[in-house]
């Protein structure tokens, strides 16, 4: 289905063809001046340099050609702008299609293609904190919303599951339990092992370990030195780290189920092992390799280059792989799996310099097309009400599942304290709210800002909130349950009786648009927006009308059909945020 922006701009673009000027100039914007008209074009003064004439006169030929189409009810000049509004009935047409569009006005892509989205990347052995929310939630978001657009997209965890804190848990279960048969010499890899190693006891032993390692200079070379065993697939070391995987897997899975974040895949760093001797053989092929103070490294900087962009290194001088050595055997692994048109990663900004390396190493030894886009898709910091990255009393870093037990027992409270009074499932209810409070309360600002946590703000029923928008889709509920009304499969709205319900129809027609803006510049901060002023245009439209008690059937039953498309509409925003509603509250 079009956008209602790109109707209106071929009907303005075929009037300024028609009257001999280049149809490009033909562009139509949401006016910045609702007070005065609904949609703007300016391309008269852009046209005017060309054509030698004033835009008053341009303006002037083309709005002429306009008053004569259906779709616009009227067209006035000033200035040079063309301000424009558009007939009831074209609005009305274009509401009934978009209610029956499947997609509900979201543009699907011209052609197949596959986007691998890499977020989350926790580490293995290490619980979940609030450093790892804003990549689940915002990468959860990014995928959601390319596959909205009838992209096949793949979302994948990439596991921290192969370097250095692998062999320091490794080393310090070895020292405490010295017996276990993973650290005899003939481990044999089919025998099952009597050890039991929890998620909790992994979450305390890479703490101690690594903060052991900063004191024990020998306990550090034995960690290293087990890494280099483990990455070389040692028999015991490969089966405990096996054990230990599975649990952190465990574990991760719980919270993010929790936060309605999911997977496609779950490959770790582990998984792009295979293809790093294929990637060395690439690189060296192509004598892009080279010995720098023992390790082996590429060059990545550009003649072009205003600053400089170090080598990245393949391999450390112990010969053991890093980050990069991993990501770029990932971006191998992914293009022979999925040939993905392009691949986002949803990391902490402070790693830009990371993915430039990468993405130009890729590049140059050619592991991946010149036209396939590899994207860093950086974000700011979570702060706390000091305005300095968040933490917990003590100054630690907060848990996820702390984080999340927090804002949950605050929505009981505020569920228990309703005016409504429905408590029932309240259990899940708070569930939901609470992901709907977390979620909506980071993805409402821009990715790369950094923002404030405040769990009094993001719980509110007003505002900015992902409570308001599930309090607007319960109220509605509400509202259809009382008429008795069933959820009609085909939504038709014939008339418009104020100004506050084409605003409204107005808000709800421009969301394809939203939604193409979104992916474009892959910002949910859109979407949350947008969604924020259909409930809002909603609230207005509820407050200024007594739908139940309208004795105007045909009326009646207009707003009932404008309340159903609120409500759909609202649900795909959420959906796509990866915010699940709630029927009542």
């Amino acid at each position: 289905m079009n956008t209602l922006i790109n109707i209106l701009t071929e009907n303005v673009s075929n009037a300024f063809e028609k009257c001999g000027y280049d149809k490009n100039y033909g562009k139509v914007i949401v006016s910045d001046r609702q007070d005065l008209c609904e949609f703007q074009c300016n391309g008269a003064f852009m046209a005017a340099k060309q054509y030698r004439k004033a835009p008053q006169a341009i303006a002037t030929e083309v709005s002429a050609v306009l008053t004569n189409e259906k779709i616009f009810k009227k067209v006035d000049v000033v200035s040079g702008f063309l301000n424009l509004a558009i007939e009831d009935s074209f609005l009305l047409n274009y509401i009934n299609e978009l209610a029956e569009d499947k997609h509900l006005g979201i543009q699907q892509a011209e052609k197949q293609e596959t986007i691998v989205v890499d977020y989350g990347g926790p580490n293995c052995a290490k619980p979940l904190h609030i450093g790892h929310l804003r990549a689940a939630i915002i990468g959860e978001a990014l995928k959601r919303l390319a596959a909205s657009t009838g992209r096949n997209a793949i979302g994948d965890v990439h596991l921290g599951d192969w370097g250095l804190p692998m062999g320091l848990v490794i080393a310090e279960i070895k020292e405490r339990h010295p017996e276990l048969p993973y650290f005899k010499e003939n481990f044999d890899e089919s025998q099952e092992v009597d050890f039991v190693v929890t998620a909790e006891e992994l979450n305390e032993i890479y703490p101690f370990a690594s903060k052991k390692s900063k004191e024990d200079e020998e306990f550090r070379a034995i960690a290293q030195k087990i890494t280099v065993e483990l990455q070389n697939l040692n028999k015991g070391y490969y089966a405990l780290w096996k054990k230990m995987l599975q649990v952190s897997k465990d574990d991760f899975k719980k919270m993010y189920d929790t936060l309605n974040v999911h997977f496609e895949l779950w490959y770790g760093e582990s998984d792009a092992d295979q293809y790093i001797d294929e990637l060395l053989k690439i690189l060296d092929n192509k004598n892009l390799t080279y010995t720098s103070n023992g390790a082996l490294v590429v060059d990545v900087q550009n003649e072009d280059d205003k600053v400089q962009i170090p080598p990245v290194m393949i391999k450390k001088s112990d010969n053991s792989s890093n980050y990069a050595t991993t990501d770029l055997a990932t971006i191998l692994q992914r293009q022979k799996d999925y040939n993905p048109s392009e691949i986002w990663y949803v990391v902490d900004s402070r790693q830009s310099l990371h993915f430039n390396q990468v993405f130009r190493c890729a590049k140059k030894a050619e592991i991946v097309s010149n036209d396939t886009n590899l994207e860093h898709l950086g974000f700011g910091t979570m702060n706390g009400k000091d305005g300095k990255p968040f933490k917990t009393r003590d100054g630690g870093v907060m848990k996820l599942e702390d984080l999340y037990n927090t804002v949950y027992e605050k929505a009981v409270e505020r569920l228990k304290e309703s005016e409504f009074g429905n408590i029932e499932n309240i259990e899940e209810k708070a569930s939901k709210i609470t992901v709907a409070a977390i979620k909506f309360g980071d993805l409402i600002n821009h990715r790369l800002k950094d923002y404030i946590f405040d769990i009094d703000k993001f719980l509110a029923s007003k505002g900015k909130t992902g409570v308001f928008l599930l309090y607007t889709i319960a109220r509605i509920n509400s509202l259809l349950s009382k008429l008795e009304q069933n959820e009609s499969s085909k939504i038709a709205i014939n008339n418009i009786y104020s100004d506050t319900e084409k605003q409204l129809l107005l808000k709800l027609s421009l969301s394809g648009e939203v939604f193409k803006n979104s992916f474009n510049e892959k910002a949910p901060n859109y979407i949350c927006e947008n969604a924020y002023e259909i409930a809002s245009l909603f609230s207005n439209f509820y407050n200024d009308n007594h739908i139940i008690s309208e004795s105007d059937a045909d009326k009646k039953q207009v707003w009932v059909n404008i309340c159903q498309i609120v409500k759909k509409m609202l649900i795909k925003h959420l959906d796509i945020l990866g915010i699940e509603h709630v029927n009542a509250m």
